[in-house]
């Protein structure tokens, strides 16, 4: 029963929604004009801008009728809201629907802010909101978390009568859940008597986006019933946002039906977790897939380090005839950084332009990022220079990259460039620019960064700074003033600044200083295999055979293991890993035969 009256409720709305059209006659235009026709079944921007010319060179633009299919196509499947704007600027008298469509554009778009102040614009000139507008206008007021206003618009809907109505009421439960007020949300949600299945999930997914889980699980158990959606707010409440992926899976496998967001919420609670294995193992299962579920396997593997079966993964997808997403590109190119697989990088480059895929600002910071981990310097500097907006994160991935490839000065010369430009700093960019003076071995201007964080940007330097900072004097053998740092830090030492500092120590052979270090680094039980190894090069570097027999003694007796050393090289366009004492590699026979040759080449030059 309850299912019937809601598909009751969406035919009344689609069908008011024609009914807002009040040139009869032109109703009729949509069965006469092939135009409209195919309007309704275009898909592209491109198809859209070919009926528009068509529309205007048969004078069809002036019609209310057809101007208003022309906007909605437009809003509905490009969402360009300038576009949408340039076809409103033609409408002399634009009815409640095409104003309806409008606000609708820009409370979906970036800039939500603007459809108050469209709306305000259509009180100004006499043009009344509806139980279409409202909802609309609440959606824009939750996406900029504009609760005052939202009130304001709430107000409004009760003395025009529109306050019992469902479609506003489900808008104000969604705009308080936004804003956070998850308990304004549900008194409107309990005072309301005929809820529908969207008024359950809308608060259901209000609990959820605020972390209220208990509550959601309530909610969710009172439900008189629920469809998918329904379930997947939960998987993605317990898998994405908790973490509990096996209560989300409890949820998953008690689903009566499963559509593809159930599938896809599933893989990437696992996938947000590092449990790879079980989301291959679920995207596997999939009959069906499409660009989220793979974008969420590349993804996954790319952020978990398993860079090899990222790639696998792109390859395989383009294989199938799936068009990549901008999340998939970027984890493929993030993927190409981490292994510096260049040519794989620049085919996906180049896979990217002749697709005409969007290069917006996060694809371009990931391939120069990527350019610059592979040491392809020129192209790195060629994307950042065209890039025609940068954000914080793009200067830092090219300050951090020049400094790694050696070219501190140049680094430095970046950072100045963004305070010539007035970017507002933060802490991650200070982080950056220390390592880049780090590793050019800039010690006065590390120092003179460092010091400017505090005293010019009033940022406090948390404990990485410090990390990078003793890098940098251990590096210049300042080990001395090392110490005076680590005693006059406001936090305690952790396990990477002590290895930072065990590093320098070997540099400059300072046994004793190296051996305090490994006693603080046993106090904090960070003391793993590879600080024994290190401690006992140590002492081999300067001849203390005791000391380093003791160490391996030590190893042996609490039966550590030294890490597998691997490597990896591209070879003709494929990533190949080696590992140390791997004997079952398919080109040894190959490898062994080109080091004999190097042998017998330097023994015959010898």
């Amino acid at each position: 029963m309850q299912r019937r009256k809601n598909n009751f409720k969406r035919r009344r709305f689609n069908e008011r929604s024609t009914l807002l059209i009040s040139n009869v006659p032109s109703k009729n235009l949509q069965l006469k004009n092939p135009l409209l026709s195919l309007l309704q079944k275009s898909k592209t921007s491109s198809q859209i801008l070919q009926i528009h010319a068509q529309l205007i060179t048969t004078n069809l633009i002036s019609d209310t009728f057809a101007a208003s299919r022309l906007l909605d196509s437009i809003v509905s499947k490009t969402l360009n809201v300038n576009y949408a704007e340039l076809v409103l600027a033609q409408i002399h008298q634009p009815n409640s629907f095409i104003c309806n469509t409008m606000v609708k554009c820009y409370a979906e778009s970036s800039t939500p802010e603007r459809a108050l102040r469209f709306y305000a614009e259509m009180r100004r000139k006499g043009l009344l909101g509806d139980n279409y507008t409202y909802p609309f206008v609440l959606k824009a007021c939750g996406a900029m978390c504009g609760l005052l206003e939202g009130r304001l618009v709430q107000g409004e809907a009760v003395k025009r009568g529109f306050g019992g109505d469902v479609f506003v009421v489900n808008g104000l439960i969604s705009m308080y859940c936004r804003c956070g007020e998850t308990g304004w949300a549900r008194a409107v949600f309990d005072v309301f008597s005929e809820k529908d299945l969207v008024s359950w999930n809308s608060m259901l997914g209000g609990y959820v986006g605020c972390g209220e889980m208990e509550n959601a699980q309530n909610i969710f158990d009172e439900m008189p019933e629920r469809d998918v959606v329904s379930w997947s707010i939960m998987i993605d409440g317990y898998g994405k946002k908790m973490g509990e992926v096996n209560r989300a899976r409890v949820f998953f496998d008690s689903m009566p039906t499963r559509d593809l967001v159930s599938w896809n919420s599933m893989i990437d609670g696992y996938a947000k977790v590092g449990e790879m294995e079980v989301a291959r193992e679920i995207f596997d299962k999939m009959l069906q897939k499409n660009v989220i579920s793979w974008s969420i396997m590349i993804d996954g593997y790319a952020q978990h380090r398993d860079s090899k079966e990222a790639l696998n993964l792109f390859r395989q997808m383009l294989c199938q005839g799936i068009k990549p997403d901008r999340v998939s590109v970027v984890g493929a190119v993030s993927a190409c950084s981490q292994l510096g697989a260049l040519d794989q990088g620049r085919w996906i480059h180049l896979y990217m332009k002749r697709n005409r895929m969007l290069l917006d600002i996060v694809v371009q910071t990931a391939l120069v990022d990527m350019y610059l981990k592979c040491g392809s310097l020129d192209e790195a500097r060629r994307i950042f220079n065209s890039m025609p907006e940068r954000n914080i994160v793009s200067w830092n991935v090219m300050i951090v990259g020049l400094g790694m490839n050696g070219f501190g000065k140049e680094a430095l010369e970046c950072f100045a460039q963004m305070e010539m430009e007035r970017i507002p700093m933060d802490d991650l960019l200070f982080l950056g620019v220390l390592m880049a003076c780090s590793h050019a071995n800039l010690v006065t201007e590390g120092l003179h960064i460092f010091n400017r964080m505090k005293g010019v940007y009033r940022l406090e330097p948390k404990l990485e700074h410090y990390g990078c900072l003793v890098d940098l004097l251990g590096r210049a053998g300042q080990l001395d003033q090392i110490q005076n740092i680590i005693q006059s830090m406001p936090m305690k030492p952790n396990a990477a600044l002590w290895g930072s500092l065990l590093l320098a120590c070997r540099i400059h052979q300072n046994v004793t200083l190296a051996e305090i270090v490994v006693e603080r680094l046993a106090e904090l039980k960070a003391d793993d295999s590879g600080v024994y190894v290190l401690m006992s090069n140590i002492y081999a570097d300067v001849g203390m055979w005791e000391g380093m027999l003791r160490i391996r003694k030590l190893m042996k007796e609490r039966k550590m293991t030294k890490d597998i050393g691997r490597s990896v090289i591209e070879v003709d366009g494929n990533v190949e890993q080696f590992v140390s004492g791997e004997k079952s590699h398919i080109l040894r026979e190959e490898i062994e035969l080109v080091i004999w040759s190097l042998a017998k080449m330097a023994m015959s030059a010898g």
